[in-house]
């Protein structure tokens, strides 16, 4: 049941604007986790996670094809990162008892704050899109950091899809709006692959989580506009905001 103190609208106005943040720059779901934390106190983290996967998922899908219309992706690098995210988002969620999260906690803040400080200095960072062959090197690298990045979001989670977008501009030279675009791709098969276990472990929600993702959607349509829109300048101011909110947020939660 839903707590009385947030009503099923409230909830969704936090799914919108989560929904507008993970279009954009992804993160989306440190506005919409605490949210349905407090709307469902009688519910375990488990159905709350499995909930907003599927919210989100509905999300991801509308956002991607706002972009595919507009972004031009490199398939020969997403593929095999996506592939490699999904297999070990599905192996971060076996092992989560066996790597302790405080660990990855601290870990990521730090990592935070460093592309926090290096997307601020480097001014012209993500603004153009760099036209790179992707050879062999570039998808092995690919793989790396989808593996890393799905590990650890199906661990954690929190903001691994604002690593998705820094580790396309820093690595492949993309610009902000084609990293934006790459980044959903990858979270696509980062949320299936948990939605692997929480829907036969009956952990989803599916009236509450159609209703929030319905809300998710709007946002997610909103924020490729906006992201289209304004282009690779846009995103790059949202995406600064959005790391000091994460680095703030995490900083209360482990310090």
């Amino acid at each position: 049941m839903l707590n009385i103190d947030i009503s099923l609208f409230a909830l969704g106005g936090f799914a919108f604007c989560g929904g507008l943040i993970d279009a954009a720059v992804g993160g989306g779901g440190l506005v919409q986790i605490p949210a349905l934390i407090h709307a469902l106190p009688s519910s375990s983290l488990a159905t709350i996670f499995g909930t907003n996967k599927l919210a989100v998922l509905l999300g991801n899908t509308f956002s991607i094809s706002g972009y595919l219309r507009r972004v031009k992706i490199i398939w020969r690098l997403i593929i095999p990162t996506m592939g490699a995210a999904f297999i070990f988002s599905f192996a971060g969620a076996y092992t989560v008892s066996l790597i302790p999260r405080e660990f990855m906690e601290y870990l990521i803040f730090v990592i935070l704050i460093v592309m926090a400080v290096y997307t601020f200095i480097k001014k012209d960072l993500g603004r153009l899109h760099a036209d790179i062959s992707i050879g062999l090197k570039e998808i092995l690298l690919g793989i790396v950091l989808g593996a890393f990045i799905g590990f650890y979001d199906g661990i954690f989670g929190a903001g691994s899809g604002s690593l998705l977008l820094f580790a396309f501009v820093k690595c492949f030279g993309f610009d902000f709006l084609n990293a934006s675009a790459s980044a959903k791709l990858i979270n696509l098969g980062t949320f299936t692959a948990a939605l692997c276990f929480f829907v036969p472990s009956g952990n989803v929600l599916w009236v509450i989580g159609g209703v929030v993702g319905i809300c998710n959607v709007a946002g997610a349509v909103t924020g490729v506009f906006l992201a289209l829109r304004y282009g690779s300048g846009f995103i790059r101011v949202f995406f600064l905001i959005l790391l000091l909110f994460l680095i703030g947020r995490m900083g209360i939660s482990i310090l």
